[in-house]
C-alpha cells in the first residue's frame, strides 16, 4: 500500500489510502493488475462493460467484455465488427490473477454489477442498479465484497417509488381518458430498457401500441432473444393520421419537441422518469403528464443494496454525488465521491435551489 491520497477532496471528505485494485483514471475506472477497464469512456484495450446504454458501453475499445444477454443490443449499437465476448452471471474469468465475474444489476436487459477479486480483496461496480424486479432484467442480487462503487442517480429521500402495478394503472387509466377525449397518447422514454418495461405494462387490449422508429428497432434486437413484448406497430409516415387517435405512441423524451410530432393529431404528452417525483419536472419538459418510474434504485434501494454488500467503504458515483457521500459518512462508512462521465437518467439537470427544498 501506498502513501494516503485524497481523491477529489471536498470539504468533509474522508481521507483514504491508496486503492490496491481500482483506480479512478481520465479514460475511466481502471484496473491496473487485470489491465482492464470498467466502462471506459475513452478508448483503452480491454473494457469491461456493466450495460449497453450510451454512457456505459463506448464505441472505441479493442476488446469487450459483458453479460451473455447484454451482447445483442451492444453489438446492434456499437457494430458488428467490434470485438466481443461475454461471460454467464456467475460466470468468472481471471486476468493476471485477478477473478472477475459479472452480477445481477436488474438495471435493463443484460445489465450487470462487476466483481473483481485480487488476494482476498473484492471491490463491485455496481454500474447502473434498481432493486425492483420488472419482469425483463434478472433481478438485482446483492454481492459481498469490502469496497463497494456505487451509482446516486438518485440518492435523496424525495425518491421513493411506488410498485409497478399502482404505475401500471395510472398509465393505463391516462390512455383511456385519452381515448374518450380523441386524443393520442404520446408516452417519452428511453429507447433502451424503460420502453420495453412500459410496453410491459400498458393493456394491449385497449388499442394500438405505436412505436418510434428507434425504439422499435430496440425492440426487434430483444425480441430476437427471446424476450416477450406486446405487439407494436413501427409510426413510419405512411401511416394515415387518422389512424393515430385514441392509440398510444412510445417515443424518445426528445422526440416530443421535435418535427416528428406533427403527425399526431390532438396529442396528449407524457414522460415517465424518475425525476418526475420532482416539483416541477413535468412543467419544465413541457408534458402534460408525469409518471414516476426509473431503472435506478430510490433512496431505499440505494441505502438497502449497500447494507446489503457488507462493504466499509463506498465510492458514490454520478447523481447527489456529495449529499448522498455525506449520509454514508453519518453511518460510519468511508464514503468518498469519485469523478465519472457516467450520467444516470438524465433529465437536463434538476433546478439546484428546488433540490435545496427537498
Amino acid at each position: 500500500m501506498g502513501p494516503p491520497i485524497f481523491l477529489n477532496p471536498g470539504p468533509g471528505q474522508l481521507l483514504i489510502e491508496e486503492m490496491q485494485l481500482l483506480e479512478f483514471t481520465d479514460k475511466g475506472i481502471y484496473c491496473p493488475v487485470a489491465d482492464a477497464y470498467i466502462d471506459p469512456w475513452r478508448p483503452v484495450g480491454k473494457a469491461l462493460i456493466t450495460h449497453g446504454h450510451a454512457d456505459h458501453a463506448r464505441w472505441g475499445h479493442r476488446h469487450y467484455l459483458c453479460t451473455v444477454q447484454a451482447k445483442p443490443v451492444i453489438r446492434y449499437r456499437l457494430g458488428r465488427q467490434i470485438s466481443i465476448s461475454t461471460l454467464d452471471y456467475g460466470e468468472a474469468i481471471v486476468m493476471n490473477g485477478v477473478r472477475i465475474s459479472f452480477h445481477p444489476a436488474g438495471h435493463i436487459i443484460g445489465s450487470a454489477q462487476i466483481r473483481l477479486e485480487y488476494k482476498g480483496e473484492v471491490w463491485v461496480v455496481s454500474g447502473d442498479y434498481k432493486i425492483e424486479d420488472d419482469g425483463l432484467s434478472t433481478p438485482f442480487e446483492p454481492v459481498k465484497c469490502h469496497t463497494f462503487i456505487t451509482e446516486s442517480t438518485f440518492g435523496l429521500p424525495v425518491f421513493n417509488w411506488q410498485p409497478e402495478e399502482a404505475i401500471a394503472g395510472e398509465l393505463n387509466s391516462w390512455w383511456r381518458q385519452n381515448q374518450e377525449a380523441g386524443r393520442v397518447s404520446v408516452l417519452g422514454a428511453y429507447a433502451l430498457g424503460k420502453a420495453q418495461r412500459l410496453l410491459r405494462m400498458l393493456d394491449p387490449e385497449l388499442g394500438t401500441i405505436y412505436t418510434h422508429g428507434a425504439i422499435e428497432n430496440t425492440n426487434e434486437v430483444i425480441r430476437a432473444q427471446g424476450v416477450d413484448l406486446p405487439p407494436t406497430v413501427r409510426a413510419t409516415q405512411d401511416i394515415p393520421r387518422d389512424r393515430y387517435p385514441g392509440q398510444m405512441v412510445i417515443a424518445p423524451p426528445s422526440a416530443l419537441s421535435g418535427g416528428w410530432m406533427r403527425k399526431f393529431p390532438e396529442a396528449s404528452t407524457a414522460l415517465a422518469s424518475g425525476w418526475m417525483a420532482l416539483r416541477g419536472a413535468r412543467r419544465r419538459r413541457a408534458a402534460d403528464r408525469g409518471f414516476v418510474l426509473s431503472d435506478h434504485a430510490d433512496w431505499e434501494g440505494l441505502n438497502g443494496a449497500i447494507e446489503a454488500t457488507g462493504a466499509t467503504r463506498v465510492f458514490v458515483t454520478h447523481g447527489y454525488t456529495h449529499l448522498f457521500a455525506r449520509w454514508l459518512q453519518s453511518k460510519g462508512l468511508q464514503a468518498q465521491e469519485a469523478s465519472t462521465e457516467f450520467e444516470g437518467e438524465l433529465f437536463e439537470n434538476a433546478d439546484p435551489a428546488e433540490e435545496q427544498e427537498l
